[in-house]
């Protein structure tokens, strides 16, 4: 009789846990086949947490977002390099631009600014040695398209997130002419050069999701068709004789970069 208990009780503790074992491979045999099989997901639950993060965010830029703005602007254009010896800046400039927003940190950009400046000459120079210029006007007319990006700021203080600030690059075209204002014996020259600009600029509330004040500063590589010329180059005169040769000024080229400083108005939609 106890030899019969013993191999009962050694078949029960044999078999029971095989049965366990089994039981739990066959669950999770199950469970992978369903992961892997046709139409299957394992990505599921993040593809779906994903989804309904981009809808609250649409929904909240929907609803707290401004969709376009309309900026008209003042301030001044100055150049460095001889560009910026030669002229004369005649503030103020003057802005306009569209703007676009894709979500609440990318916003295209498009619009013009103009600005006027005043370069004289005194004195004979390469272009033209037979007679003094005089006073040069030159306008600059540029037309521009680009990209905003605001900063998140909600995790910053009070003040910065008030300010809005942001960083801005665009593609520019800056069409100039040249009046020869003193002497019309020489007709206006005309050209134009591509441009780009890079800056920042802070955006305060005047009204939210109306109105804003801007301001803005950037700085400017501009290709101008007269930036090498040498045709504003003084004549120098080897008996130094100022009778002829009345002064000393006059600029072997013209090259140099623009930097502008604009604030603007706002208004939003």
């Amino acid at each position: 009789m106890k030899k019969i208990l013993l191999i009962l009780l050694f078949i029960i503790s044999v078999c029971i846990p095989y049965k366990d074992v089994y039981s739990q491979a066959t669950t999770q045999d199950l469970s992978m086949e369903d992961e892997f099989s046709v139409g299957g997901d394992i990505f599921s639950d993040f593809n779906e947490d994903l989804e309904a993060s981009q809808v609250m965010e649409d929904e909240r830029f929907y609803r707290y977002g401004r969709f376009f703005s309309v900026n008209i602007g003042v301030g001044a254009t100055t150049f460095t390099g001889n560009r910026g010896l030669a002229y004369t800046d005649n503030h103020p400039s003057y802005a306009f631009t569209l703007m676009f927003f894709m979500d609440f940190q990318n916003v295209f950009i498009m619009g013009f600014e103009y600005s006027s400046h005043t370069m004289f000459i005194d004195t004979h120079v390469n272009g033209h040695s037979n007679e003094i210029l005089g006073a040069v006007e030159t306008s600059m007319l540029r037309p521009f398209f680009g990209f905003r990006y605001y900063l998140d700021t909600s995790d910053l203080g009070t003040a910065i997130t008030y300010s809005n600030p942001y960083f801005v690059g665009r593609l520019e075209y800056w069409y100039q002419t040249n009046k020869y204002t003193e002497n019309e014996n020489f007709s206006d020259e005309e050209g134009g050069g591509i441009g780009t600009g890079f800056g920042m600029g802070l955006e305060f509330p005047v009204e939210l999701k109306k109105s804003y004040f801007n301001i803005e500063f950037m700085y400017h590589t501009v290709n101008f068709f007269d930036q090498n010329t040498m045709d504003y180059r003084q004549i120098e005169d080897p008996n130094h004789d100022y009778t002829t040769f009345p002064s000393d000024y006059g600029y072997d080229d013209l090259t140099g970069d623009s930097i502008t400083f604009f604030t603007s108005y706002n208004i939003s939609w």
